[in-house]
């Protein structure tokens, strides 16, 4: 796939806003069918064709669909043929109770793309389960010139460095570091780099749809709002030349070759959709009296499981915010949590790790092991005089799973693996005594 011509010279980008809404888009006039979804003849000689993302026989607001009117069908190619995987889907290493921690991986000296740029990290469980997540980081160097496809999940990109053009079968999205895209399960896209590198986390969710999380007592309005997510208008374009199209099947890489490209959709509708979202507009919650919340009142999107209150993922994030809380400890406070815990950092300083955890680089906290503020974070809150204090220029994040995480290989065998991690709480001083 060459690099199509307009992709970077045309910035007049619109989008639809809404999440999880039906949407519906035309590039060209009359190209969406009224009152049916499969004509005998489609407008402009079109295909009609779905995506189906869930079960047909799921309950309908379970249900993500969405039908492509396009100039070819996707079911036009030949065979799919393995090819070679890279640090992307490694063997998982024994379980491990430890916490770890990584540097950022360092960009490739040769032309790689986002596709050959994913070195998986961590993962619950072998590619082909049901449910469970796989964590991802990616150092890429050339745009992509192949398109590709994921049938294990859907994909949350959180971009650290390096904007993004993505296209997709339903259009296109700009994605900034600050910004995140999702992905639905077996739509086609590719990315190009606006800056010549780019670096970033990737999420592949293996269970349930990303969704916005009930709200509960904090009520209607909060967190995430529906309307600042932004899905994509649809475009398209007609070249007919090879296309190298790849995909990810149970953990492994298949791929063909098209005749056309794949971005030939001229019209499409329904909920099965990529969208991005501005982290920023994110409305924090936090206490106005004591104590610090629990991570989950910083919940973008949650991915449930049939647990009620129990996360095949949550993607939090812990972005710039006012700390007021009276006589509290005011860093996340020390703890052995049931959840796993992997967190990544955007920009800036993490408000409970003084040094060490960088951007781009990730930390891992399994299930019940004990972790919390490093040792000079914890001297100066407890030292802190307790003003207001607005917590500025930072963006971490975590995702966090009820299923354990397990290291790759090949993430215990990087030299980014930062072998003293557990060196940073080294520092903490025995401060009991028998009198109050």
């Amino acid at each position: 796939m060459t690099q199509p011509h307009a992709s970077f010279t045309d910035d007049r980008l619109s989008y639809l806003n809404g999440f999880g809404n039906e949407f519906a888009s035309e590039a060209l006039p009359g190209a969406l069918p009224l009152g049916q979804n499969s004509p005998q003849r489609p407008a402009y000689g079109l295909y009609a064709e779905q995506l189906s993302v869930s079960a047909f026989t799921v309950p309908r607001r379970e249900q993500r669909r969405t039908w492509f009117y396009r100039i070819r069908p996707s079911a036009l190619h030949g065979p799919f043929r393995p090819i070679e995987l890279g640090k992307m889907a490694g063997p998982l290493a024994p379980p491990n109770p430890n916490r770890l921690r990584w540097d950022p991986l360092p960009y490739p000296d040769t032309p790689t793309d986002f596709l050959a740029g994913l070195h998986t990290m961590n993962a619950t469980a072998p590619a082909e389960a049901a449910s469970g997540v796989s964590v991802h980081v990616y150092v890429a160097n050339r745009s992509m010139e192949r398109v590709f496809y994921d049938a294990d999940g859907e994909l949350l990109l959180v971009p650290q460095e390096g904007a993004l053009l993505i296209l997709t079968e339903c259009g296109r999205l700009d994605v900034a570091p600050g910004e995140i895209a999702l992905i639905p399960r077996g739509m086609k896209f590719a990315v190009l780099l606006r800056e010549g590198k780019a670096r970033g986390y990737v999420c592949e969710n293996h269970g349930a749809p990303f969704r916005l999380p009930d709200l509960g007592p904090i009520g209607a309005n909060g967190l995430a709002n529906p309307r600042d997510f932004e899905a994509p208008t649809a475009w398209f374009e007609e070249r007919d030349e090879k296309v190298e199209l790849v995909q990810k099947y149970l953990g492994t890489l298949w791929a063909a070759t098209l005749d056309h490209s794949p971005f030939d959709v001229v019209a499409w509708h329904g909920n099965a959709v990529p969208y991005k979202y501005d982290l920023a507009r994110f409305n924090t919650i936090n206490t106005v009296s004591f104590d610090h919340p629990d991570p989950s009142i910083f919940t973008v999107l949650t991915s449930p499981t049939p647990v009620p209150g129990t996360a095949n993922v949550d993607f939090v994030i812990f972005p710039p915010r006012w700390m007021v809380a009276e006589h509290t400890f005011r860093p996340p406070w020390f703890h052995r949590n049931v959840m796993n815990e992997c967190m990544g950092l955007i920009f800036g300083v993490y408000d409970a790790k003084a040094e060490g955890f960088v951007p781009g680089g990730m930390s891992l906290h399994p299930r019940m092991s004990a972790h919390g503020p490093d040792a000079p974070t914890t001297e100066r809150a407890m030292a802190a005089e307790l003003a207001p204090h607005k917590i500025e220029n930072t963006l971490a994040f975590m995702f966090e799973t009820s299923e354990v995480l397990r290291p790759t290989r090949f993430a215990l065998e990087t030299p980014a693996l930062q072998k003293d991690y557990d060196t940073c709480w080294a520092g903490l001083p025995k401060l009991f005594r028998r009198t109050p």
